[in-house]
């Protein structure tokens, strides 16, 4: 494709009285720089991304930029030696619609340190139902693993278990040799969570937590998705030395807690930053992803699949609470 032929692109112009977003025809030369051309065959949305289409949150340091902070395809053209044409690629995060040109559109120009080479294991198609969401999870296990969790210890409690971090966190803890447990406000999905390995399904509105600075324990860690006042309930409620990945804010940021559970119980509360994450981590994390860690229902997961003119119906949905595993973009 040359510089100067168009192409279609999910556009989002977040200026400071004016907000609007839709699909747009752009060139290639009017791409965020970087080393790497791609042609984007998948894309996916996260609740990131339905936060920066809708303009209902703070996502773009840049504007106007495309959308999807996730994207996977095939190399056109680069000016890294790394990569050739032909050479299937992914990239999660790392700036993409925050600031720079996401995955929401037919072409992307990437930075080579971010571009990693699809992961023997997986399709492009696959590496996009798994997307941010998926990297998020597995590296949760990640650190978990790093710091001390194992199997035996006991069960893992997941919040927020019907969105794409939750349902996929099911799938990749049972694949890890754990048990899994799922805390969810939807009763309708519980079937679907078993389906996917849970264990135990509880319903969000009969938890009671217990008010004391330490409650009985219940489960060996955990990976929280919600954060306020779910979060702050787990830190009373895991055995001793356990961890909860902290990777979203789903309910509220707040952290209404003591330091008892730290002090007393040696919790460990793991912060889960999945954009920035470190070259080599990133590389490993999806080589778990391929290959041990890959979930065994990826297909039963990607519950819905679009192009760029269904996006605005999914992020509302997205932000309403009526979406259940991942919706995958279709380029």
């Amino acid at each position: 494709m040359s510089a100067n032929e168009s192409f279609q692109a999910f556009r989002i112009h977040a200026d400071r009285d004016n907000y609007r977003a839709g699909v747009e025809e752009m060139r290639i030369e009017d791409l965020s720089p970087g080393e790497v051309v791609v042609k984007v065959a998948y894309s996916s949305v996260n609740f990131k991304d339905a936060l920066a289409g809708t303009g209902k949150g703070k996502i773009l340091r840049n504007s106007p930029l495309n959308g999807g902070i996730d994207a996977a395809g095939y190399v056109v053209a680069s000016s890294d030696a790394a990569f050739r044409e032909g050479d299937q690629v992914l990239v999660t995060g790392c700036g993409l619609s925050e600031t720079r040109d996401g995955g929401y559109a037919q072409y992307a120009r990437l930075e080579s340190k971010w571009t990693i080479p699809l992961p023997s294991g997986l399709t492009l198609r696959e590496s996009m139902i798994l997307g941010t969401a998926g990297f998020t999870a597995a590296l949760s296990l990640y650190r978990m693993l790093q710091n001390g969790q194992v199997p035996s210890m006991g069960p893992i409690v997941v919040t927020g278990a019907t969105g794409g971090v939750g349902s996929l966190a099911i799938d990749i803890l049972t694949r890890a040799g754990f048990e899994a447990h799922a805390i969810s406000g939807k009763l309708e999905h519980f079937d679907d969570l078993i389906a996917l390995g849970a264990k135990q399904c509880i319903s969000r509105k009969d938890l009671y937590w217990g008010q004391r600075p330490l409650e009985t324990s219940r489960w060996a860690g955990a990976i929280d998705n919600v954060g306020g006042e779910m979060l702050a309930g787990l830190t009373r409620v895991i055995h001793p030395y356990g961890n909860i990945a902290s990777c979203g804010l789903a309910a509220a940021p707040e952290l209404a807690t003591t330091v008892m559970p730290f002090i007393l119980r040696g919790l460990s509360v793991l912060g889960i930053a999945s954009a920035g994450t470190a070259r080599d981590i990133r590389d490993a994390v999806w080589q778990h992803l391929a290959n041990d860690w890959k979930p065994a229902h990826l297909a039963r997961i990607a519950t819905r699949e679009v192009g760029l003119d269904g996006l605005p119906e999914v992020f509302e949905r997205m932000l309403a609470g009526g979406s259940f595993g991942r919706s995958v973009v279709r380029l």
